[in-house]
Parts: C-alpha cells; structure tokens; sequence
C-alpha cells in the first residue's frame, strides 16, 4: 500500500536509485530539486540539508527567496522504496499561474503504470483544500497522456492548451 511521508534522510539510498533511473538532466516535477545547493546527492551531507530545505519551504513563518512560494513536499513510497514525489505549492506566483500550478508530481520510471500518481494526486487535494483552496491548478506536458488521465481522473477540467516557458503544456483545474 502506497503512502506519502516527509521526505528523509531515512530513503537516501532508495532515492539514489530512482534518482539513477531519470535521464540526467531531466526535470523531477514535485520533487523540489530546485532546492539542492548542489547536485551532489550521493554525500549524506548534501542530501540531509536538501531534506532540510524541502521540510522548511512549509513553514509559512519563514520568509522565501523572491520569485518562491511556500510548498509543502511528500514523498511517495511503496513498499519502504521512495517511487516519487509530489507537492502542493499555497498559492501560485505569475510563473505558477502560466506554467506549473499547485501541484507538481513525478514517479520514478520503474514505478510508472500502476496507478502511484492518480493516488498521490488524490490524496493531496484534502491537504489543498485544508490549507483554504478551493480550486487548485495542476498542468502537465501536452504529450504526457498519462498525467493527464491521473489529473481527469481527480476532477480535473481541461481550460486549455498553451505554449510556457517549459514548453506546451495541458492546463486543468480541480475543484476542491
């Protein structure tokens, strides 16, 4: 049974190896790796203060870099192995508003087709709707038909296509 947890410390060497499974390079929606000093994940060190920096971006007591918004990061885990993450940002920013919205997700490719993102998108959105939203944003690429059915499947409604500075992506609202 899947759960979502607070990133730790804990799943370092689980999260090296879904880390190992993505394309260097590739962009980790949800997985808040924006937030790393430095991309020197295998140092304990390095990794424990990303930890650190993902549990803090919740503290809506703390003041953010310009251009950052409070988020609060899960982990997705399926049986004591990190498959993903997700995250739910409190508000949107003007590039959140175009381009990434509320909700980013990603699952590490050996954990993909089973239903792990439908899941944890659904249950993120009583934590949306704890936090006072009543609607929350969620995109994905225009190509990535299966995001897109997880989001349809959680209520999102399609408002439109458009082209953002992360390319063309799909734009849903879900109504909490």
């Amino acid at each position: 049974m899947p759960e979502l947890i607070a990133p730790t410390e804990r799943l370092h060497s689980s999260w090296l190896a879904a880390h190992a499974e993505w394309t260097p390079g590739d962009h980790q929606d949800g997985a808040g790796m924006r937030l790393a000093e430095e991309n020197a994940f295998a140092s304990p060190e390095v990794f424990a203060s990303w930890v650190r920096r993902l549990r803090e971006q919740s503290d809506r007591t703390r003041p953010l870099a310009e251009g950052w918004v409070h988020a609060t990061h899960w982990w997705i885990v399926d049986d004591g192995a990190y498959a993903g993450a997700i995250d739910l940002r409190h508000e949107l920013n003007d590039f959140l508003l175009r381009a990434g919205g509320h909700i980013g997700y990603s699952i590490r490719p050996s954990a993909r087709r089973r239903g792990l993102a439908t899941w944890a998108l659904g249950a993120v959105l009583p934590e949306a709707r704890a936090l006072g939203l009543d609607r929350v944003l969620v995109t994905c690429d225009e190509d990535n038909l299966a995001s897109a059915r997880a989001i349809e499947r959680n209520g999102g409604v399609l408002e439109d296509t458009r082209e953002t500075e992360l390319g063309l992506k799909r734009r849903y609202w879900i109504t909490l």
